[in-house]
């Protein structure tokens, strides 16, 4: 196998070993995205002289040599983040040393290209960005997810082992059940968000895409500045929402997932409970109404009147939107997230994760991102919100893992959320669930990556 399709883990070995140079997995990495990426649209920016700058530079740290990518949110210190847009409604962005920067840089890791994103991170399916639509890899008609479209979509063509994305309504989790890898979602606080352009954010979080739970705390110990701790999780008490969390998914989804929960409970010895939260059919609209007004400080009508056409026409309408809504409707979700904070809580007495399925419905078509569900037929971006809005509203530790394929051959994800700074229990949780299922799905390969 060559190094280049090997774990981040493996590819961090063999360079801390002097089993391999560097140099030739940086040099293999970039003629991969050359060859790979224009049908996945993945990596919208290279680099290769900052690259190799870093390389030269690189301190021997957990990550040294390895090549990653980093969502085009993210300033780095030769490119401001354009948020996949093209036109900036706020200030204008600019050069910079961000928090997830700092650490990848610190870790002796190499920023081998800049990944797509959802325009202005403003959905959950990628389809729309101004460098054109991230693809995924299992179906290159289909959305990646987002607003970590690229992300995804880079790690699941194997263009890169792990790369950093960010989660403020499930946009890391989207894309790890669309493309079929594990994303972290951390507890709010814990990864560094140095440098974001939502300065005031409650809601988003830096956070790793990887192969597996163990890339991710790897990865993810980096953004957080410390080593994430493993041990094996014994008799997990684990707890099931009712209701449209599971009922009212694609009826391939909720088996997928069902089967996969029972297969967790026999590898670790554990129970599974139904239990329920206060507030839970608010938390769509409460999560969509606090995650999408943390920019209304910068937003006035006169600027968003000066976007132009190169700006898609349902960004230009949501963020005319946004300036229409009420103060009291945002003070009612801000209610709703004291609520749904203290109901988790004491959920959390009795159990240690929730589960349920990461997203309602596969990958939809990029040309038309809607999804059946037994309810009926909705944008994708109305149904997602439900099923991972919940950990950006709390701020608890969430992860998507990939449990099944679909008949159409479409990956599956089962989320897993714990208690506020739990978030090594639930890579511990992750790492069972694979065992439990052979890692028959975090090891598979899309036909464009094998």
């Amino acid at each position: 196998m060559s190094l280049m399709d090997a774990t981040l883990r493996e590819q961090a070995a063999a360079l801390a070993g002097g089993d391999a140079d560097p140099a030739e997995l940086l040099d293999a990495t970039l003629g991969r995205i050359q060859d790979r990426n224009p049908a996945v649209n993945a990596i919208v920016d290279t680099f290769p002289e900052e690259s190799r700058r870093m390389l030269a530079e690189a301190p021997r740290g957990p990550l040294f040599g390895v090549p990653v990518a980093i969502k085009d949110e993210w300033p780095l210190p030769w490119r401001a983040e354009r948020l996949g847009a093209a036109q900036h409604m706020g200030p204008s962005p600019s050069r910079g040393e961000s928090g997830p920067y700092r650490a990848l840089r610190d870790a002796g890791a190499v920023i081998v290209g800049v990944a797509n994103m959802h325009e202005y991170g403003a959905g959950s399916t990628g389809h729309i960005s101004a460098y054109g639509p991230a693809r995924n890899p299992w179906d290159t008609e289909r959305c990646p997810g987002g607003s970590s479209s690229g992300p995804g979509a880079a790690f699941a063509a194997r263009l890169v082992a792990g790369a950093v994305g960010a989660d403020g309504v499930g946009s890391i989790r989207y894309p790890a059940a669309y493309c079929g890898l594990t994303g972290l979602k951390p507890t709010f606080g814990r990864s560094t968000m140095v440098g974001h352009h939502v300065a005031q954010t409650t809601t988003i979080v830096s956070g790793p895409l990887c192969r597996d739970a163990a890339d991710c705390r790897l990865l993810g110990g980096v953004l957080f500045g410390e080593v994430l701790a493993s041990r094996e999780p014994d008799r997990l008490r684990i707890g099931v929402v009712p209701g449209e969390l599971w009922d009212d998914c694609d009826p391939e989804v909720t088996r997928a997932c069902r089967e996969a929960v029972e297969a967790l409970r026999g590898d670790v010895g554990g129970t599974v409970a139904e239990v329920d939260f206060d507030g839970r059919e608010h938390v769509l609209m409460a999560s969509i109404l606090v995650g999408q007004t943390e920019e209304l400080a910068d937003s006035t009508p006169k600027r968003v009147a000066a976007l132009g056409e190169e700006v898609s026409l349902i960004a230009r309408a949501l963020l005319r939107y946004r300036l229409l809504i009420p103060a009291v409707a945002i003070s009612k979700a801000l209610r709703v997230r004291t609520l749904v904070r203290r109901s988790l809580a004491e959920v959390f007495e009795h159990v240690d994760v929730l589960a349920w399925p990461t997203v309602a419905a596969p990958a939809p078509p990029l040309e038309n991102p809607t999804v059946e569900v037994p309810s009926g037929t909705y944008p994708a971006d109305y149904v997602n919100p439900r099923q991972a809005g919940i950990a950006n509203l709390a701020g608890v530790p969430a992860i998507s893992v990939p449990v099944a394929r679909s008949s159409d051959g479409l990956p599956i994800g089962l989320q897993l959320l714990a208690p506020w700074g739990r978030d090594e229990l639930l890579l511990d949780v992750a790492e069972a669930l694979e065992r439990a299922n052979g890692r028959e799905w975090v090891d598979a390969l899309p036909p464009l990556a094998s």
